[in-house]
């Protein structure tokens, strides 16, 4: 697997952070010693502008990789971890080389007791976790690829599970598609079969009515009030109907 150029470049970033403390540290004793310090004060100046130029080219690729998807969110995190850990270290770097002159034994002090004097502290005596604790650049590399590939399976793992969901959400869509389509085919049944009931309920009502209006009048009446001849054929025939029945 080819390497990470992310990964290279802040492994270079903090070998040069870690040379700059060197030589402040080296042109502290030049001046305890009372020895000229302004060759190594302008080899200092100069790493300490490579420094800042490699955070920024750091921070830009970073933020390239994260707009591309090219890596994880939560790598994205992790990074950006790193990189302000980096601008820490480069401001108490610049601190540092800053007291050139004022109190030579400060930075000493710190060095050698890891503490804090007059608000100056040594970047590269932090506490290490125990992960990194005696592992090399490659080896911090290798380890932080591990992590990479076990979030990607992770997250591989994770989109397995949204797909099944999704397709098990689509199933249950389409059933209620086809139970909606039940109900509209039986809602239809049943207005059709209303409407039938109303109109043989009215063929019933009209029928009924013919047959009391046959019963108690006569032929007379019926002409009389103006019953056309065929309905009087109609109750006679209603009549022998009957009769035949009894």
């Amino acid at each position: 697997m080819a390497p990470d150029p992310w990964l290279s470049l802040y492994d270079a970033t903090c070998h040069v952070a870690q040379e700059i403390a060197e030589k402040i540290q080296e042109r502290n004793r030049y001046q305890r010693n009372g020895e000229s310090t302004a060759k190594l004060n302008v080899i200092i100046r100069s790493s300490l502008q490579n420094l800042k130029e490699k955070i920024d080219h750091l921070k830009d690729l970073l933020l390239r990789a994260i707009s591309t998807h090219q890596i994880t969110q939560l790598e994205g995190d992790r990074r950006q971890n790193l990189v302000d850990d980096l601008l820490t270290r480069q401001r108490q770097l610049q601190a540092s080389y800053k007291n050139e002159g004022t109190e030579p034994d400060v930075i000493r002090s710190s060095l050698m007791t890891g503490g804090v004097k007059r608000g100056v502290t040594n970047p590269w005596l932090l506490e290490e976790s125990e992960e990194t604790r005696g592992l090399g650049f490659d080896d911090i590399r290798q380890q932080q690829q591990r992590i990479i590939q076990e979030q990607d399976a992770g997250l591989d793992a994770l989109s397995s599970i949204i797909s099944r969901q999704k397709q098990m959400g689509q199933e249950i869509g389409n059933e209620l598609d086809e139970q909606n389509e039940i109900i509209d085919d039986l809602t239809n049944l049943v207005e059709n079969t209303d409407d039938k009931l109303r109109n043989q309920t009215r063929h019933v009502k009209m029928v009924d009515r013919k047959s009391t209006s046959c019963g108690p009048s006569s032929e007379t009446d019926f002409i009389q009030d103006g019953v056309g001849v065929e309905q009087l054929l109609a109750c006679e025939l209603i009549s022998g109907d009957t009769a035949l029945a009894a």
